[in-house]
């Protein structure tokens, strides 16, 4: 029941969101590497528990979220956002300061976000992108700032052209948008600046 989502908190919840922003900081810092967040309050299906530590670290009173459709669902992922961050939904993607995929298959072009612009870079939207699994799917390289050298990762995303549209949105930079991946407990951080490629076989 939606209730018992309400009434469930962190257990020390500054010390689990701080400990959240750190992991999230260590994934952005480094591309391509998989940081796993402790978990947090119970959230309402389909939200992972990763992005709900995400949200309570990240989200506050200040900060449009958007929702996909298989997020908006029966109106309790955005419910519990409201009451344990207090950040306002909106329906205007490019107006978003988040947003929340719980569909990827269903991923809106990039371009229906906040791309930023020359002067402003940082008024884009940052996606955060529930996917099957990093054990398994299709494998792709990553370079760029916090990456020595390569790194190759790999990620069950369940749309192939994913990471063909997150090449194309690199090319944007400085403007574009940062993408974290979620499955469960995981996330790994694609940062505008990051450059990808897929592998062969």
């Amino acid at each position: 029941m939606f209730a018992e989502h309400l009434s469930s908190q962190f257990d020390d919840k500054v010390l689990s969101a701080q400990s959240s922003f750190r992991a999230i900081m260590d994934a952005t810092a480094r591309p391509g590497r998989i940081h796993r967040i402790a978990p947090t309050a119970e959230a309402p299906a389909p939200m992972m528990r990763a992005t709900a530590a995400l949200a309570q670290a990240l989200f506050d009173h200040d900060t449009p979220i958007w929702l996909d459709a298989t997020m908006r669902g029966n109106g309790d992922a955005g419910r519990w956002l409201r009451f344990h961050t207090g950040a306002p939904l909106t329906s205007d993607a490019g107006q978003a300061e988040f947003a929340l995929i719980g569909d990827v298959a269903a991923l809106p072009a990039l371009e229906t976000f906040a791309l930023g612009s020359s002067e402003y870079p940082d008024r884009s939207t940052a996606l955060v992108v529930q996917i099957r699994s990093f054990n398994d799917g299709p494998a792709f390289e990553l370079k760029g700032p916090g990456i020595d050298g390569s790194i190759v990762a790999q990620a069950d995303a369940g749309l192939s052209d994913l990471f063909e549209q997150l090449a194309a949105n690199a090319r944007t930079f400085p403007r574009g948008i940062d993408v974290v991946l979620v499955a469960d407990d995981a996330i790994l951080a694609i940062p505008r600046s990051t450059r990808l490629r897929a592998m062969e076989g």
